[in-house]
């Protein structure tokens, strides 16, 4: 109450109930120094949040709260609610993985027309549904003021028909310059999806897209792929486990050769095989764009390793490649060798080979490629959950160790 120094208070994960909350809210009541407080993963519930609320709407100096993980439900959503009405100070609200179901997050929608203070906004993990996003879609669109710019809905089950209400409200909100949006495990289909698209052409904000775990498929990459390719704003996409397949990756990889502005590509768990590989990467080959590309669990196998292995011959911009649990084997991780020692690729500087079936021939070809290029080893190199002796960790250890020597760069190896 005293303290007219601390700036940033983190009290995460302390078991904290109602109780305690009540004791803090009344310490505060004459704190005007504190503007950043995170209380996430407590037992805050629907009583710790009321008290919450009650405070934020007369003491506006917390402009970051961090309430997620606390089972706070409707009742609790409500009584914020009410305060994200009055407070004009509020930048960064979350509430993730919280119990808000339906009658909470129609609140907080009409809280949110009201509010032109709220920059970001986390309501993922919650029971919002279909109806939920509807809500929420609604608050947006009446809204003139809405200031948002980061927005978190994923994990909440919103469905095609929400996701369709959803992105008309964003498109619609001239105020609104979304700059992230996730929608990870949202049951969105690839009939939810022209809405996003249709935003995707238009914006010239949102840098940040998530659509992981959905089912979007091959038709609903058809779509995205034209959104993509007249979007100049997005920096991170992520569409992996949206069961993307040879059909799907063909248009994507046309449009991501066209595409100037996207740097992270994530598109593991989509099953596009050694052919959609292929394609991937003739298109990748000469692309000096992507730096972080995803590929875990699309069953390349190693003539998809060999694929990539060609065009990391010509790329020089990729500095993070994923390629775990792809069934590599020691063929796979010979051909990525091969690249390695030849070309060098001074900028990769990550590489995961994690879950892909290697043995120590296939260590010994890795180890081999660091040793005749140090320059080009990679900094950081995952080979855990391969079937590694002794021999083949020896051999990646006494390469690493070469390099250290003659570069003075570190090379971190996780078995």
């Amino acid at each position: 109450a005293f303290n007219d120094v601390c700036e940033n208070l983190d009290l995460s994960k302390n078991g904290i109930g109602a109780e305690g909350i009540l004791a803090l809210c009344e310490a505060l009541e004459s704190n005007l120094t504190l503007s950043e407080l995170s209380l996430e993963g407590n037992s805050v519930g629907d009583e710790g949040a009321v008290a919450m609320a009650k405070l934020l709407k007369e003491r506006q100096n917390i402009v970051v709260l961090n309430l997620s993980g606390n089972n706070i439900a409707d009742e609790g959503a409500k009584a914020l609610s009410e305060m994200v009405s009055f407070n004009t100070e509020l930048r960064k609200l979350d509430l993730g993985n919280n119990a808000i179901d339906y009658d909470g997050s129609a609140a907080l929608a009409q809280a949110l027309a009201q509010n032109s203070s709220i920059r970001a906004l986390n309501l993922g993990g919650n029971y919002l549904g279909g109806l939920g996003a509807k809500a929420l879609a609604e608050g947006i669109r009446k809204s003139d003021a809405c200031a948002l710019e980061e927005l978190v809905v994923s994990g909440n089950d919103i469905g095609d028909e929400g996701a369709q209400q959803l992105f008309s409200a964003i498109r619609a909100c001239k105020s609104l310059k979304l700059k992230k949006l996730d929608l990870a495990n949202s049951g969105i289909t690839s009939a939810g999806i022209e809405e996003l698209a249709e935003y995707l052409k238009e914006t010239g904000s949102l840098e940040w897209l998530s659509l992981y775990m959905n089912d979007v498929g091959n038709g609903g990459a058809d779509v995205l792929a034209e959104a993509i390719r007249r979007n100049t704003s997005l920096n991170h996409l992520d569409i992996g486990g949206n069961n993307i397949g040879l059909d799907g990756i063909g248009p994507l990889a046309s449009a991501l050769a066209e595409n100037e502005s996207i740097r992270t590509l994530e598109m593991g768990y989509n099953p596009i095989g050694k052919e959609g590989a292929g394609i991937l990467a003739e298109r990748i080959k000469f692309d000096g764009k992507i730096s972080t590309l995803r590929l875990g669990w699309c069953k390349l196998g190693a003539d998809g390793a060999q694929a990539i292995a060609d065009a990391l011959k010509f790329n020089e911009a990729i500095a993070t490649l994923d390629l775990r649990g792809n069934n590599l084997g020691d063929e796979g991780a010979s051909a990525l060798s091969h690249s390695l020692k030849v070309v060098g690729l001074e900028g990769l500087t990550k590489l995961d080979l994690g879950y892909n079936e290697i043995k120590d021939d296939g260590a010994f070809a890795i180890a081999q490629a660091m040793k005749a290029n140090p320059d080009g080893a990679a900094s950081s190199i995952n080979m855990s959950s391969n079937y590694l002796t002794k021999f083949g960790k020896t051999a990646l250890e006494e390469a690493t160790s070469l390099v250290s020597e003659v570069t003075g760069k570190e090379v971190s190896i996780q078995f």
